[in-house]
């Protein structure tokens, strides 16, 4: 059975969308790929999402429970691409020279505010575009991992609006039933059987 909550405002005197541990004045880099996924240089995150977004580097987690039980959220309303839109647990940059573990184990924090445990890749050449209604593009290479959840969410309001607990069957369920209530990501990500066999029988995605 799914399970929801509303992720509360910022406390007073919290800046919106500010990154716990960060260093203050900090410009958050995302790494530029070219057609054979090779880095070729960086851009700052704030500028690189535009109509025009060139192919970068970044990472999607779903995060499983004890119960077996998945972890959405529905992304911020003052996110600038899809926002209000349910989605995987988190996604992410991985900065330069970060790998994907570590950059699955900080956005962990950062956006949920709880560790993740047993990270494992499940779809390693993962790649999308997509175009937002706002005509903002995602353009991605983006590997895929699964984890397990070390403690409950805390979520950063300017990240997440809401989170849910669902089985992985409901997800599938909802994917067919209303789509557009998803991000396309994910749609393209559950629809690959290897995902689907690693939240329905996690023990696969160790094999």
């Amino acid at each position: 059975m799914a399970s929801h909550e509303v992720v509360p405002e910022a406390a007073p005197g919290v800046v919106p969308g500010a990154v716990p541990g960060a260093v203050p004045g900090a410009v958050e880099e995302v790494v530029l790929l070219d057609d054979a996924h090779r880095p070729v240089g960086t851009a700052p995150k704030a500028e690189v999402h535009t109509t025009d977004t060139p192919l970068h580097l970044a990472v999607s987690c779903y995060v499983l429970g004890d119960d077996g039980r998945l972890l959405l959220t529905r992304r911020a309303l003052a996110k600038k691409t899809w926002p209000g839109v349910w989605t995987n647990s988190f996604c992410g940059h991985p900065a330069p020279g970060e790998d994907f573990e570590e950059a699955v184990a900080r956005r962990a924090g950062q956006e949920l505010g709880f560790a993740v445990t047993g990270v494992t890749e499940v779809l390693p050449d993962f790649r999308y575009r997509a175009v937002d209604a706002s005509g903002i593009v995602e353009n991605e290479f983006c590997p895929v991992y699964v984890a397990r959840a070390a403690g409950q969410p805390q979520p950063l309001p300017a990240e997440v609006a809401e989170v849910a607990w669902i089985t992985p069957e409901e997800l599938f369920a909802a994917a067919e039933a209303a789509p557009f209530l998803l991000s396309p990501w994910l749609l393209e990500q559950i629809a690959d059987g290897r995902l689907r066999r690693a939240l329905t029988q996690p023990s696969a995605a160790r094999s």
